[in-house]
């Protein structure tokens, strides 16, 4: 009967319908609780997705949505603090965590399965105001350089695509994390969120962020291979989420911008 009601609630969710999901079974609840709690992992790196409150306690989009997936569970929440994204993912394959929001990667797929995205934001160039690039493909050129935070999913992904530029790493990491190596090395350009480097640029007239952007990061909910009730559950949760206005309220109460993602099954 279970089965018949999550394939049920599955097709309602895949059809744009939102609906409140099942009581977990106890398949989810070991899956996304093994401890008692939800144990969820809170990226400080990227401002995006969460802040630090006025007593440093995560505020945010994502933390709002743990908060909302553990009462759903029946369980209190705990969060397990990063400060970037590369961290975060370490945490996954040391079992730190049972979700964390990160981005949707496929060098990251082979330890955490995704739900599809709750939130879209773009990867992107800052770079100097009087440098001659008009578009961010005019940055992969030999002899450019670029600065990234290490093990974010733009460092996976420029090391991936990028053909004549070379990636400068920050160990640091953060969504912003390249301003740094661009700033003391006097490299090209910093690649990063949208978001932070539009702030940063804001505060320095000197620089300027690329009008285009170089990927469309996926942020998603993730959880540790092996998992595969607590994953449809959340894939459940999610879809939900993004219908009834949650993410976007989330998102506004912090003050961000970025886009929510479209249903699951909607064609971009």
């Amino acid at each position: 009967m279970l089965k018949i009601i999550t394939a049920l609630c599955a097709m309602l969710v895949s059809s744009g319908i939102a609906i409140a999901q099942p009581a977990p079974s106890p398949d989810v609840l070991k899956d996304l609780a093994p401890t008692g709690k939800l144990r969820a992992a809170m990226n400080f790196g990227n401002p995006v997705l969460v802040q630090k409150g006025a007593n440093g306690e995560p505020v945010g989009v994502t933390p709002e949505l743990a908060a909302a997936l553990a009462k759903r569970l029946g369980v209190p929440v705990e969060f397990v603090i990063y400060s970037s994204a590369g961290k975060t993912f370490d945490g996954a394959v040391q079992n730190a965590w049972d979700i964390g929001f990160i981005a949707i990667e496929p060098a990251r797929a082979t330890d955490v399965d995704f739900t599809a995205p709750y939130l879209l934001i773009q990867g992107t160039y800052l770079v100097r105001q009087d440098a001659p690039f008009k578009s961010v493909a005019d940055v992969d050129a030999p002899g450019r350089k670029i600065g990234v935070g290490l093990g974010s999913v733009y460092d996976l992904y420029l090391t991936r695509t990028l053909k004549n530029a070379v990636l400068i790493r920050n160990p640091k990491g953060g969504a912003a994390g390249g301003i740094e190596p661009f700033l003391d090395q006097h490299l090209d350009a910093a690649a990063g969120v949208r978001e932070p480097l539009d702030v940063y640029a804001k505060g320095h007239p000197d620089t300027r962020v690329m009008p285009d952007a170089f990927e469309e990061i996926q942020q998603a909910i993730g959880t540790p291979k092996g998992r595969p009730a607590g994953l449809g559950y959340l894939r459940q949760f999610v879809e939900e989420m993004k219908a009834n206005g949650f993410v976007a309220d989330a998102l506004k109460r912090s003050g961000q911008t970025a886009p929510v993602a479209p249903p699951a099954n909607e064609k971009r």
